[in-house]
């Protein structure tokens, strides 16, 4: 800076004897050097906030607008509500088998429901008319079902039974089936006369509740023998339990 002002006295001074000639001297002389030019003035004030300047044109269909410029990001949300259940996708590919489990704990078995007899006439002598034939010799009776005292099979095992007879005669003989005094079915050997012994059966399916009770009768026709040589046997099993 200093330098700068020595050096702008010295030419001051090397062109002052041309001003006073100039003054003093009534024709125009040369035209004198440009100056120097000065030192940068000091930045002005801000100037006054401009008006509002006036709404752009909306550009019609069809036209883009231009784009502006790409703002700072916005500060994020809260969290928004659940929205709905979408479609449901399609059923996925079988996974992979799984590893073989462990063998489990041993069970215990359940009852064997069953139940089943056979029994035999025990005397020569014909039974009872219109009454229930006792057959007071047992064979097999695994649920003791059968009463030799009534001749009657009550079932304590619900479900469908067989029955059947194998009757030994000597007279004619009609042997009926009944299930708690109503008749199931009768069949009858009228065959009379002559020495030989007539053999005859009949058997039926029944389905029967708990208590229920069948046995064998005869009618007016009751010649049933239970002899050793010609017996005469009253059988029934369970087929199907319910």
């Amino acid at each position: 800076m200093v330098c700068f002002c020595i050096a702008m006295g010295a030419m001051l001074s090397l062109a002052l004897p041309d001003l006073v000639t100039m003054e003093t001297c009534t024709s125009a002389g040369t035209p004198g050097l440009h100056g120097f030019p000065g030192l940068p003035g000091r930045d002005g004030r801000d100037g006054e906030t401009g008006e509002k300047g006036v709404s752009g044109v909306l550009s019609g269909p069809g036209q883009k607008a231009e784009e502006g410029q790409k703002g700072e990001p916005g500060v994020k949300g809260a969290v928004g509500k659940p929205g709905r259940s979408g479609v449901r996708g399609d059923k996925g590919s079988p996974g992979p088998e799984g590893a073989r489990g462990e063998p489990g704990e041993s069970g215990s078995a359940g009852p064997l429901l069953q139940s089943a007899f056979s029994v035999a006439r025990g005397t020569a002598s014909p039974p009872e008319k219109a009454s229930p034939i006792r057959f007071t010799t047992v064979i097999t009776d695994v649920n003791k079902d059968y009463n030799t005292e009534t001749g009657r099979f009550r079932c304590r095992v619900p479900g469908t039974y067989y029955f059947v007879y194998h009757a030994s005669s000597e007279e004619r003989l009609c042997l009926v089936f009944k299930l708690d005094g109503t008749s199931l079915s009768s069949f009858c050997d009228l065959t009379y006369g002559g020495t030989k012994r007539q053999v005859s059966s009949g058997g039926l399916a029944t389905y029967l509740k708990k208590d229920q009770e069948v046995w064998l009768e005869t009618n007016d026709y009751n010649g049933m023998t239970g002899k050793p040589e010609g017996n005469s046997l009253f059988s029934g099993f369970l087929l199907n339990p319910h």
